[in-house]
Formats: C-alpha cells, sequence, structure tokens
C-alpha cells in the first residue's frame, strides 16, 4: 500500500516543483549609505553577496573576478581591498570606502560563474549600485561598458518610497528590447511577508527600446535584475552548459519625513 501511495505521490510532488514560482538569484553591492551629506560618516561600508533578498537567503559567492568604482570619469580597481566575511550565512565581501571627494561613485562587481543546477546553467550577475556625495551627483548616469548593465534614466538616489525609476537595458552596448526585469526588496530584517509566492519576485518587461519602468511601494533597498542567456557556452566537465548574464542595479528608496 505504501509502495502504490508513493508512486502516485511522485508524479504531484514533480508537478508541484515545477509549478512553484522560482526564487530569484541577485548579486548584490549594498552600501551603508547611498547619500553621504557633510555631516555624514566619510566612509562607506559596503556589502557584495550573492542571495535571495526578500527570503534572506545567502548563496557562496567566490572572490569577484571584478570589483571596482567608478567616479569623475575613472575607475579604480577595489578587488585587493575586499575582505572575506559571511552574509545571510554564506561567504561574501565588505570593504570600507574613504569618500573623499564631491560627485557620484559607482561601485561594480563581475563575479565569477556560478553554477546553478536547479537551473542547470551558470549565472554570472554584472551588479551595480550608486552612491553620491556631498551635494554632487554628476556622472550618475555614466555607461560602465560592462557585458550587460542597466543604465539609470532616473537618479539612482534621492528617491522616496513611490516614485517611479527607469532604466535602459543593454546587452554588449546595445539596448534589449522587451528585456525581462526582475524585481526584488532586500528584506533586511525578514520582517516583510509577501501575500503570495508571486509576489516574492515581480517580473516586468522593457519596452522596444529596452525601457522599463518601476515604482518601489516601500521604503529599503530594491534590486533591479535584467536576464539574458549568453550567445556562448560554459564547460561543465564534459558538457556545454548556458549562461545566463544577468544586469544587476540596486537602488535605496526612502521615506517622507516630517518636522517634529
Amino acid at each position: 500500500m505504501n509502495k502504490i501511495f508513493s508512486y502516485l505521490l511522485a508524479p504531484f510532488c514533480l508537478f508541484v516543483l515545477f509549478c512553484m514560482p522560482a526564487s530569484a538569484h541577485f548579486g548584490m553591492i549594498i552600501p551603508s549609505d547611498s547619500m553621504v551629506m557633510q555631516n555624514d560618516p566619510r566612509t562607506v561600508q559596503l556589502e557584495a553577496s550573492f542571495s535571495h533578498p526578500f527570503e534572506i537567503a545567502g548563496m557562496e559567492l567566490e572572490r569577484p573576478k571584478v570589483f571596482g568604482v567608478m567616479t569623475q570619469g575613472q575607475k579604480t580597481d577595489l578587488l585587493p581591498q575586499l575582505k572575506k566575511s559571511s552574509i545571510l550565512g554564506h561567504t561574501g565581501w565588505r570593504l570600507d570606502f574613504p569618500v573623499k571627494r564631491p560627485g557620484s561613485y559607482i561601485f561594480f562587481m563581475e563575479p565569477q560563474p556560478y553554477w546553478e543546477p536547479a537551473e542547470d546553467c551558470f549565472i554570472i550577475h554584472y551588479t551595480k549600485t550608486v552612491v553620491a556625495a556631498f551635494g554632487d551627483d554628476e556622472g550618475w548616469d555614466t555607461e560602465l561598458g560592462l557585458r550587460t548593465e542597466i543604465v539609470p534614466l532616473s537618479k539612482p538616489f534621492g528617491l522616496y518610497a513611490g516614485n517611479v525609476f527607469q532604466g535602459i537595458v543593454k546587452l554588449d552596448g546595445k539596448p534589449v528590447p522587451d528585456a525581462e526585469v526582475e524585481v526584488e526588496y532586500y528584506n533586511r530584517g525578514g520582517k516583510a511577508v509577501a501575500p503570495t509566492e508571486f509576489m516574492i519576485t515581480q517580473t516586468i518587461k522593457a519596452d522596444a527600446n529596452g525601457v522599463f519602468t518601476y515604482a518601489a511601494p516601500k521604503a529599503g533597498w530594491w534590486g533591479f535584475a535584467a536576464l539574458n542567456t549568453a550567445p556562448e557556452k560554459l564547460k561543465l566537465g564534459k558538457e556545454e552548459k548556458e549562461v545566463e548574464l544577468g544586469a544587476v542595479l540596486w537602488v535605496e528608496f526612502v521615506d517622507w519625513q516630517r518636522k517634529k
């Protein structure tokens, strides 16, 4: 009787498994502050990880292939300064970055390819975030020339919760028509609860010019991940596997404040 029940149950379990919404992966660079003002600390703490941000579930992030910052038209290699750390219970990286001059600081990361057995592919998320300092916001929309990236069309800082944010998805320097963009809230502290599993990760599509639009309903850090499949494949043993290229941008939205 138990064997018969098991045979009947197995197809149902497989059906449930494949019909459940998949959890989204996000490359993450989260700074301690997205807007450094005159009276703020002059050092920004950066956390780099690879995680499921809403579910607060970490994954292993090997030392990135590239980690740097672009400011005032110049790129600086920050890879030697990364310090190995534990983030969400898994290997991540931290960096204390001294902010010395006004301007926009675009932090970016290219990780090592991550093998994901559940999706039978490698994942490479080119990840960015922007920090503005001392009232100068020049350069916030600078394109870094990454393999794939989201170039912001709205300032990626100084946004109220509820503001509309727009970006353009690019792959090899060209806009991606109808690009699919996953959006997820960094549920720091784990207090937010999604009404259904469909609302853990929201999905929107860019228009024919690669432009997407989203209004964040809550203050905090929101991740935007535009996913494309690379034309080339990577080997796993003797087999060639597909590669998911993710253009990821992290943006902070803040609450309106009232005088006391």
